[in-house]
């Protein structure tokens, strides 16, 4: 099964490390970096795609992407 999610976060030192722990556990990176304003928090925002292949198992809409 192929795997999708869609990290979001400030831009800071925790949104980088968001982003590496899911290329540490097995996630590619898709495409390139978002970067926004978020007008209701008054700060930068960054959003990056990743995907994984996991072997062996189904899609299930209740899985936990962030488990896998």
């Amino acid at each position: 099964m192929k795997l999708y999610r869609f990290l979001t976060g400030p831009d800071d030192a925790s949104f980088c490390h968001k982003v590496t722990a899911a290329l540490n556990q097995g996630w590619s990176l898709h495409g390139s970096p978002t970067y926004a304003f978020n007008a209701d928090k008054q700060y930068m925002q960054c959003g990056q795609a990743v995907f994984k292949d996991v072997e062996g198992k189904d899609y299930n809409p209740d899985i936990k992407l962030s488990e896998q």
